[in-house]
């Protein structure tokens, strides 16, 4: 099994990624009520986020203050049943402690005391109209994609069948020219020399291109061609969840190449293994085609179907004379 190190990453995972509290306001569309606090200074570095229930009555134990406090319906309905004295110092607790902000959510009354706060402490107050738990699992989904761990690798990424395929090997090798030509049956282009890779989950990784270069293809002979000017928006794709990693080598006459794909090769990534594929490059094969085979294989593995394990199974009943196997989904 391979191993991608985070060497030659443009940001190191780990590095510290934050996200301006500017760019939520817009991409949520968040109203400010406290325009005398300076958001420009404010950003966000945890994808989480904090009910503050237990903080406003009094429980400050594993309180994360750097998380952006979100007001619902319950945490303004328990404030509204204390008195002004007691809902006054609940508050105080909370804003002192720097937070990055609070978002008011389904439209709900302001307190006065938040705003008198709000200005003390510079803590950003936001509002929206949206459902509390609507409005979490949006902010918590995109946060996670904004802050996730990510390397840069040389590559080109395509969305081929459904099957988000990484295209890597020596530079000259070929990649830019698979990439050309897999555009040129249909399947649609994400990345190419640059490709930025996000580790969103253990289970998924996201990858893109730098908004630079996004949509440019670099082609040894020709020069850079624009995939989106030249194909049409339909041969383009901004993201992709990388799911298979094609590596292109030149033929070693004297290696011995895999024929049956019994067991299968992963490549790791921040940590995530990813199915791949080591394919030798020689005159007269179509590195296209077998990409183009390669990503639907694996997604015959991924409905369970197998057929490096049928064929061991068929050699195996047909050697000791068991029963036949029935070939299915």
């Amino acid at each position: 099994m391979s191993n991608v190190q985070a060497g030659g990453a443009f940001n190191t995972p780990g590095s510290g990624y934050t996200v301006p509290l500017s760019i939520v306001i817009t991409e949520y569309k968040l109203e400010l009520l406290t325009p005398a606090v300076d958001i420009e200074t404010k950003v966000l570095t945890r994808a989480n986020i904090n009910r503050p229930a237990l903080q406003l009555a009094g429980f400050f134990d594993y309180f994360d203050p750097s998380r952006l406090q979100i007001i619902g319906m319950v945490e303004h309905t328990f404030l509204m049943s204390l008195s002004a004295e007691k809902r006054r110092e609940s508050l105080r607790r909370i804003f002192e402690l720097e937070i990055p902000g609070v978002v008011i959510c389904r439209g709900l009354e302001i307190f006065p005391e938040m705003l008198e706060y709000a200005e003390k402490y510079d803590v950003p107050i936001l509002k929206t109209d949206s459902a509390t738990t609507d409005f979490i699992s949006e902010i918590i989904r995109w946060m996670k994609v904004q802050l996730a761990p990510r390397i840069t690798m040389h590559g080109c990424l395509l969305d081929v069948y459904g099957v988000g395929t990484l295209i890597v090997g020596e530079s000259g090798i070929g990649k830019s020219e698979t990439a050309l030509e897999l555009i040129k049956r249909g399947h649609r282009f994400i990345a190419d020399d640059a490709v930025e890779v996000r580790r969103v989950s253990a289970e998924t990784l996201i990858g893109s291109c730098p908004a630079n270069i996004r949509y440019f293809l670099e082609l040894r002979g020709i020069g850079i061609i624009d995939v989106m000017q030249m194909f049409g928006v339909q041969s383009i794709k901004p993201t992709q969840a990388i799911e298979l990693i094609i590596s292109l080598e030149i033929w070693d006459s004297n290696r011995i190449y895999d024929r049956i794909g019994a067991p299968e090769e992963f490549t790791e990534i921040l940590g995530n293994k990813v199915n791949s594929h080591s394919i030798p490059i020689r005159p007269g094969r179509s590195i296209s085609i077998l990409c183009e085979s390669a990503a639907i294989n694996h997604r015959q593995k991924k409905m369970g179907y197998n057929a490096a394990e049928i064929l061991t199974q068929r050699v195996m009943n047909k050697a000791t004379g068991g029963l036949k196997i029935h070939d299915h989904y």
